[in-house]
């Protein structure tokens, strides 16, 4: 490599900030070969000419588009077929990483509508999948009184991603609940029964629908069903007195799981 003077070239840090790149990454690209100054000074500092600029330039052109250096080296150094081909290849893969940002983006715009509303579905079709007695405004109330919880994060990330057809299953599901505690309850079956156990077993398993149900947090559903007047007014509706049996085989049960119902907690 010749000596040279000021004049011939530009030094690292002139064209560090001529082409926006770190002095460390051109320092790399000369360690490595990519792209190494045509000149040095007499005191051993590196200069770079016209056509090395040249080259830098379109390294941090292909650096852009996202090229990995190795396939840059390729680019720069092979024919210009070789060169079309890399960058239909580059091409393709930009093409497939947009889509999966979009579809990130379209994710992202339904978790946060999520956390927002609660429930992604229209009036119509909430009517169509909850009946008619179900009321559009209680996800927003909802939202206004958990939505600081970390039981209303969980219940907006399972939201964001569930089909009405997926609703349509969590509906079903509660409705067969409802169904199986009134006919249970009709029949006669006593608090801390297996009978009875199986029912509030599954309960949590279809309260999992919205989010993770511990025993305690259960314990304090059942006295909300049985002390709230919409969800009392829910169960009663269907068999007087089921709001009552209800948080009475809940408490039967967590109490056969070492948990007093008197102190239990939202945890």
């Amino acid at each position: 490599m010749p000596d040279a003077t000021d004049a011939d070239g530009l030094t690292v840090g002139q064209v560090s900030t001529s082409l926006g790149v770190t002095v460390r990454a051109l320092h790399h690209w000369d360690e490595i070969g990519l792209a190494r100054p045509s000149l040095r000074t007499a005191a051993g500092y590196r200069l770079y000419t016209a056509c090395d600029l040249e080259r830098l330039h379109r390294i941090v052109v292909y650096r852009e588009i996202g090229l990995g250096l190795d396939r840059i080296r390729t680019v720069l150094d092979d024919s210009p077929a070789d060169v079309s081909g890399a960058l239909r290849t580059q091409r393709t893969q930009v093409a497939e990483r947009i889509d999966r940002l979009q579809q990130l983006g379209a994710g992202l715009d339904r978790m946060i509508d999520a956390h927002e509303r609660g429930l992604l579905l229209t009036v119509e079709q909430q009517a169509a999948i909850f009946g008619p007695h179900w009321n559009p405004e209680w996800p927003a109330q909802a939202r206004e009184r958990y939505g600081d919880t970390t039981q209303w994060q969980q219940y907006a990330e399972r939201s964001a991603s569930r089909s009405p057809e997926e609703w349509q299953a969590v509906a079903d599901a509660v409705a067969g609940l409802d169904r199986a505690l009134g006919e249970a309850m009709d029949a006669g079956v006593t608090p801390g029964s297996p009978e009875a156990n199986q029912l509030v077993e599954r309960h949590r398993e279809v309260f999992a629908s919205y989010f993770p149900l511990t025993r305690q947090m259960q314990v304090c559903l059942g006295r909300t069903f049985e002390a709230d007047p919409g969800y009392a007014a829910h169960y009663d509706g269907d068999r007087a007195g089921l709001a009552t049996w209800f948080r009475r085989i809940i408490d039967a049960s967590a109490r056969a799981h070492g948990i007093d119902p008197d102190t239990a907690a939202w945890q």
